[in-house]
């Protein structure tokens, strides 16, 4: 008889007599493997879409903020051009585009 190791990773747990008279007599060996499956909510799987869905709604908020901003120092620096170029005229038609300060 020839001296054979057990097969595989698991060799160091079954125990050797165990495994040499299941050699001899030809008997199946049967393997318990101990394994605990996770209960509860896999939260890696949960965290990272809404981590990505958080970042992309700040980021449109702050898309907002920006268009915001720049759309008030348009609304400024028209402010400012208008009050110093005084009426403006195209085809006969004169616009007035700010007020005057003096009545």
């Amino acid at each position: 008889m020839t001296h054979r190791d057990p097969p595989g990773i698991i060799a160091p747990h079954i125990p050797a007599d165990a495994y040499r008279r299941a050699e001899t007599t030809g008997a199946p060996v049967v393997i318990v493997v101990h394994h605990t499956d996770r209960t509860g909510i896999p939260w890696r799987r949960c965290l990272i879409p809404l981590g990505i869905a958080a970042a992309a709604a700040m980021g449109g908020w702050g898309l907002v903020v920006a268009l915001c901003a720049l759309l008030d120092a348009v609304a400024h620096t028209a402010t400012v051009i208008a009050g110093a170029a005084g009426p403006i005229g195209v085809g006969g038609i004169t616009f007035k585009l700010a007020r005057p300060k003096i009545k």
